[in-house]
């Protein structure tokens, strides 16, 4: 893709509203535009990094037997009202009459509606067991968005739902999952930890978390070597006030408990899978006959916030210069920097031949053929975040090799034109 082409307008300052750094350079990097409170466009930068993440979720789900649907956003309140949940949520449903004066709601979750599904869809055991799943927008109305895309109204949420006739093969369903989503954030490149974790408004037996670690995170996790993880919100008061006095402190330093010596650190909740039981099944009259009695179906659930895992990512990989995203989500495999091609036709046309011959090879690059000075070009690069860089100039090309930067540590190498091509082996 060329620069002159591309829809990419960054700014030098960030909002004095964005607090978080991954808010602050997104929108310096022109990837989300905000359109009201908690509430944003993605512009074509920060689609590309949403559409690959997508990508790696999709094949690792797919590669684990998971059955694409998508469910409608909008949501008949009757089918929150079979599970109470229309009460339990509260403020948090977004809800609406039609024109002949019935209640929906925008889908803040789909327990309802795909247990809904399933009671129309799957009628004998032998249609078990299944897992389905959607990439979907999701809309909770909460009480204070903020933090860009962090803690957004509406997001992009990765939901599946298992669906099993006994508790042994919810749970190994579960574990199926909870190795997916290992893979899925290893694929990605990110640091995290699991932990146990509340159910909340979800509810079921059992829980764990995924957490992106980041100095920025709005949860504390504490964990040892010995197995024990778990968000402190699980842990009894006195160990959590304990906790929360240390950290008033700025202290994270590891702490002794019952539990043994426990590290503590502040972690993004980008994952969440739940062992939910009959919960939705029995309140939705969701069952099949097995050995001849009628049985509500064990159910898992399983959720991956797509979008967030965009900022997530920033607040754990970004210095003074701007993003440097992990090689598997970068919008770009490198940029390619012409220092001076207005002024120079070898310039341009070595650019535009280096250009071709990576995109032959189905790479694909940002080639800046802007007519702006080259620390406009550099401070652009370094900002919007791909492993890396290619300069092309007129001494690079007499001299028959390229700059090369590296954008995780800014390192630099000269490469000749043909070891170029060996930097994406």
């Amino acid at each position: 893709m060329k620069a002159s082409s591309f829809q990419y307008k960054t700014l030098k300052e960030a909002p004095k509203d964005a607090e978080l750094i991954s808010h602050k350079l997104m929108v310096r990097a022109n990837m989300i535009k905000q359109l009201a409170s908690g509430i944003y466009s993605w512009l074509p930068l920060g689609l590309k990094v949403i559409k690959k993440i997508e990508n790696i979720i999709r094949n690792n789900l797919d590669q684990n037997g998971c059955l694409e649907v998508l469910m409608p956003m909008v949501q008949p309140k009757s089918l929150w009202d079979e599970t109470d949940r229309s009460k339990q949520m509260g403020p948090e449903l977004l809800g609406f009459k039609d024109r002949n004066d019935r209640d929906f709601y925008l889908g803040p979750t789909h327990e309802e509606v795909i247990t809904d599904l399933c009671r129309q869809e799957i009628k004998s055991h032998k249609d078990l067991p299944k897992i389905f799943y959607q990439i979907q927008t999701k809309f909770r109305d909460e009480i204070r968005p903020r933090f860009g895309v962090m803690r957004a109204r509406e997001f992009l949420m990765k939901d599946a739902y298992s669906f099993d006739t006994d508790e042994k093969g919810l749970n190994e369903r579960y574990m199926s999952m909870r190795k997916c989503y290992e893979d899925i954030f290893n694929e990605i490149g990110l640091k995290y930890k699991i932990v146990n974790a509340d159910s909340g408004a979800i509810g079921g037996n059992k829980s764990e978390e995924f957490h992106v670690l980041a100095d920025s995170g709005e949860d504390t996790l504490v964990f040892n070597n010995e197995g024990f993880s778990s968000n402190i919100e699980l842990l009894e008061n006195d160990l959590k006030k304990e906790i929360h006095n240390k950290i008033d402190k700025n202290d994270l330093s590891d702490i002794d408990s019952s539990y043994g010596m426990l590290s503590i650190k502040k972690g993004i909740e980008v994952g969440h899978i739940f062992e939910l039981g009959n919960k939705y099944s029995e309140a939705m009259n969701l069952s099949v006959q097995v050995n001849n009695k009628q049985k509500f179906l064990e159910m898992g659930c399983y959720g991956i916030g797509v979008s967030r895992i965009v900022a997530a990512s920033i607040e754990q990989n970004f210095d003074s210069e701007g993003i440097i995203f992990p090689k598997s989500i970068a919008p770009f495999d490198c940029t390619i920097i012409s220092i001076n091609e207005k002024k120079s036709v070898a310039v341009r046309e070595k650019s535009i031949q280096i250009y071709s011959l990576l995109k032959n090879r189905n790479l694909d690059i940002f080639y800046d053929d802007r007519d702006v000075s080259p620390g406009i070009k550099f401070s652009d690069a370094n900002l919007m975040g791909n492993p890396l860089q290619i300069i092309i100039s007129e001494k690079n090309i007499e001299n028959g090799s390229y700059e090369v930067i590296h954008r995780e540590n800014q390192s630099k190498d000269m490469v000749s034109e043909k070891d170029l091509f060996s930097l994406f082996d």
